[in-house]
């Protein structure tokens, strides 16, 4: 059975679910936003959000999609960087428990921790302490990671380290994998443009991208984005978030309505999309059946907290999957 690898940084989830914006205003957190924070900031907001109803989950974009083709029954594997702590156990903890082979590396320094905070117009504000995930180096990648996988997902919060990102994909090409790169944030992609086009000519055959991400990366909209994309890699998918979603492969184009869902958290909604797309590309899908997979995936995730799609969700996708 195919198998894919993911790497991406190694986050705790801290979902947690405010009464309304009076915290975001005395942590100084603007609405929306995703702060990068050091480790006393990120102690602070947890310390103060504690009285608030929260849970944990092994997250970070890639994980997240890993996680998804996991619980489509794919054969998984995740590559980062923890801390020796309790964050660092439940990260290692929970992948196993999803059927998903951890290749975790330790640090001295505490893992990384996403504290999500959700207010209850499901709008979603970070503060991320990055810890010992931004810790893995390209030197410390193992070429026997890459063998007996057929795909490498990527996440775009990586370019942090161009090191790492260039020598994952230059060792999945050398192992014959597909590699596939989901865009970060739109200000990461703005930051790091000029390297991002570079990754995605040279390396990348599928590239996924939000509508804000595909802006930020072409500075074009959607269609004229998709088709300047597509140029660079073999399949290139804008998502559109109500609207549903762009595909193009060479000169065939699809655009796939999103599935209504009851929104009640955004968090993971791309990163599921990109497991349903992936999954059904493994099995020779077509287009359309791909981005329809992806998006019944990101309606479910929706209507929870968190990036982890429940049982009930999980039931209603495999009885879809006859369909496909």
């Amino acid at each position: 059975m195919k198998s894919i690898l993911g790497i991406g940084n190694a986050l705790v989830d801290v979902m947690t679910m405010l009464e309304g914006d009076q915290a975001l205003h005395d942590l100084g957190l603007p609405k929306g936003s995703m702060q990068l924070v050091d480790k006393s900031v990120s102690r602070k907001v947890l310390e103060y959000t504690g009285k608030f109803e929260r849970k944990l989950a092994s997250g970070g974009s890639a994980a997240n999609t890993i996680h998804g083709l996991a619980g489509l029954q794919l054969p998984t594997a995740f590559i980062g960087k923890v801390g020796r702590d309790d964050l660092g156990d439940f990260f290692r903890k929970d992948l196993k428990e999803s059927n998903i082979h951890p290749i975790l590396l330790e640090s001295e320094t505490e893992s990384g921790c996403a504290v999500a905070l959700v207010t209850p117009d499901t709008e979603r504000t970070f503060a991320t302490y990055l810890g010992a995930a931004v810790e893995l180096e390209a030197g410390e990648l193992d070429d026997a990671w890459f063998w007996d996988h057929q795909v490498l997902h990527l996440e775009g919060y990586l370019v942090q380290n161009r090191d790492l990102v260039r020598v994952s994909l230059q060792k999945a090409k050398k192992h014959g994998m597909l590699v596939s790169l989901d865009m970060a944030s739109y200000n990461v992609v703005e930051a790091n443009r000029d390297f991002l086009r570079e990754m995605a000519r040279d390396y990348v055959d599928i590239l996924f991208a939000n509508e804000a991400e595909a802006h930020a990366f072409t500075g074009k909209a959607p269609m004229e984005a998709l088709d300047e994309m597509a140029s660079m890699c073999h399949i290139a998918v804008v998502k559109l978030g109500p609207g549903g979603s762009l595909i193009r492969q060479g000169d065939q184009v699809v655009h796939v309505e999103a599935v209504p869902a009851e929104v009640i958290d955004t968090t993971g909604a791309g990163d599921l999309y990109a497991a349903g797309f992936l999954y059904g590309l493994l099995k020779a899908y077509s287009l359309e059946s791909c981005g329809k997979l992806g998006s019944l995936m990101s309606a479910k995730v929706i209507e929870v907290v968190g990036a982890k799609i429940h049982p009930e969700g999980w039931d209603e996708i495999h009885g879809a999957l006859a369909a496909f």
